[in-house]
């Protein structure tokens, strides 16, 4: 079957150098490059599974963390706007 396609620059390039290297025709080369990137496509891919593990319990009281996170936020946002003013 004749068709007409159009390759991006590199792609054409890798198929030409192909060529070359198999002294293979273009048309052989890009079937099988097709056939190679086809099937890889149709494979089902392996589940990816998460390895978990256990910490054991938090060395410090976490209940009010994300307040005490923001206090520090805060504090280093406050410190830095007083460097700027300081520096001029």
């Amino acid at each position: 079957m004749r068709i007409v396609i159009t390759l991006d620059p590199d792609v054409e390039a890798l198929v030409r150098t192909t060529m070359r290297a198999r002294s293979e025709p273009f048309n052989q080369v890009l079937n099988a490059a097709i056939r190679v990137g086809l099937r890889a496509g149709s494979a089902p891919a392996t589940r990816f599974r998460q390895r978990t593990f256990k910490l054991g319990k938090p060395l410090v009281d976490l209940t009010k963390a994300l307040s005490l996170a923001a206090e520090l936020e805060d504090a280093e946002t406050v410190a830095r706007m007083q460097s700027r003013g300081s520096a001029r």
